[in-house]
């Protein structure tokens, strides 16, 4: 933990269904930053539902300081029929007044520790080819940014 860690007094902890409004309020802000507000369309019901209802596809860790919720990283097990068994990292997400404080750090760090722990073959995630904060963060990890694959998706609309 680093110094502004300590002095902040940062905990994470694995997220609870009571803690779902704070982190879709992170969530827009995540789509403000990446210029897409009008793409979050899942309810908070959805949302809670999927993390904590009959059939749980998401679980997330939360950074605390001093009772606020300042940032989450949200995950799932991804299957890779060339790799395995895959933590995906759908969003990591430290709100504005608290970046650059390694709060990102604690929250990849502890994601890395869950990856070994569960016995999964690797990490993956997605970032955004301008967010140059982003992608040096993950540069400081070494890792892999792949370059030539292509996002694809079907919208509820189009099925």
């Amino acid at each position: 933990m680093t110094n502004d860690n300590k002095k902040m007094n940062i905990e994470l902890r694995f997220a609870k269904k009571e803690d779902c409004p704070r982190l879709m309020e992170l969530v827009n802000e995540l789509a403000l930053y990446e210029k897409l507000p009008d793409e979050v369309t899942v309810s908070l019901q959805h949302f809670e539902d999927a993390g904590f209802g009959a059939n749980p596809v998401w679980q997330a860790f939360v950074a605390e300081a001093d009772g606020l919720i300042i940032g989450f990283a949200i995950y799932y097990t991804r299957y890779s029929t060339w790799k395995g068994r895959r933590l995906y990292l759908e969003d990591l997400i430290v709100t504005e007044q608290y970046r650059g404080k390694g709060v990102g750090k604690l929250l990849f760090d502890r994601l890395i520790i869950e990856t070994k722990e569960s016995n999964y073959s690797g990490m993956v995630w997605q970032v955004l080819d301008w967010n140059e904060p982003a992608l040096n963060f993950y540069k400081k990890y070494e890792a892999n940014i792949e370059a030539g694959w292509l996002n694809a998706s079907l919208s509820t609309e189009q099925l």
